[in-house]
């Protein structure tokens, strides 16, 4: 008897696997509510000698030369550029095979404690994400050189998640506005992300806590860039993401609104 049910229970749990992604509560359009909604961000400023800074946004850091000039970045095979164009105002793009992907322009308060930062990111198919953070300096540093922690973010874009059944047994999540599709299946493997803005060596790993509740763990070339924590409410219709980046203390808390 005991050999018979190990032989019929994994056609059991992949035909359960089945049945709940076909069912699953998570499926549906999702919209971001900016009002509840808590997306905190860090980002460092070093100084490098003369006109040399690195910069670290999360990804790692990035050195280049602050005189408008693209150079090769550190992301996904990117090219940024920082220029000053004025002794309280520098502008940064970074762009990708010669199309802009982003452009931000940050100010410097009088005192030098605050940047104010206005966030623009350029989708393919001609739209545009934006967003305006206020950051405040902590630790040292002079000018734009320091550890910036965001105080305020004001989302100003539609921001939307979809997910979708995948394969019968897995699920997508797709961002339509930045172009990046997770596809993927409980059973604990890394699946690439795919779309234009993906980035280079992306992968992702979902594994299901309970029936309102998945965890989403992402890596960049094999290496842990975040976790996101995904609840569903009781009356399936607030989603709030989580997500957890290694080294940064607050964690961004997204809710969104179910529309379909």
């Amino acid at each position: 008897m005991f050999k018979r049910i190990l032989e019929i229970l994994p056609a059991i749990c992949l035909a359960t696997g089945m049945a709940w992604a076909a069912k699953s509560p998570f499926i549906g359009e999702w919209k971001l509510d900016p009002s509840k909604s808590s997306m905190p961000d860090e980002m460092k400023v070093e100084s490098k000698g003369g006109n040399t800074y690195s910069f670290d946004f999360g990804g790692g850091p990035e050195a280049i030369v602050v005189d408008g000039s693209d150079q090769p970045g550190g992301y996904g095979g990117t090219q940024l550029s920082v220029k000053a164009e004025a002794p309280d105002t520098w502008i940064v793009e970074r762009k990708k095979d010669g199309r802009l992907l982003i452009k931000a322009t940050w100010k410097l308060s009088k005192d030098g404690s605050t940047l104010t930062d206005n966030y623009r990111e350029f989708e393919s198919d001609g739209s545009t994400l934006s967003m305006d953070y206020i950051y405040q300096r902590t630790g040292g540093g002079s000018g734009f050189a320091a550890d910036w922690q965001s105080i305020k973010e004001t989302m100003n874009s539609p921001f939307l998640i979809q997910v979708k059944e995948f394969q019968g047994d897995g699920l997508s999540f797709i961002t339509p506005s930045e172009h990046k599709t997770k596809n993927l299946k409980f059973d604990g493997k890394d699946y690439p992300n795919e779309g234009p803005n993906a980035g280079r060596g992306a992968s992702s790993s979902i594994r299901r806590v309970d029936e309102g509740t998945l965890v989403i763990t992402d890596k960049a070339g094999g290496r842990v860039t975040d976790t996101e924590d995904i609840g569903l409410s009781a009356d399936l219709k607030t989603l709030t993401i989580t997500v957890h980046v290694p080294g940064r203390g607050k964690p961004i808390v997204m809710v969104f609104e179910r529309k379909y």
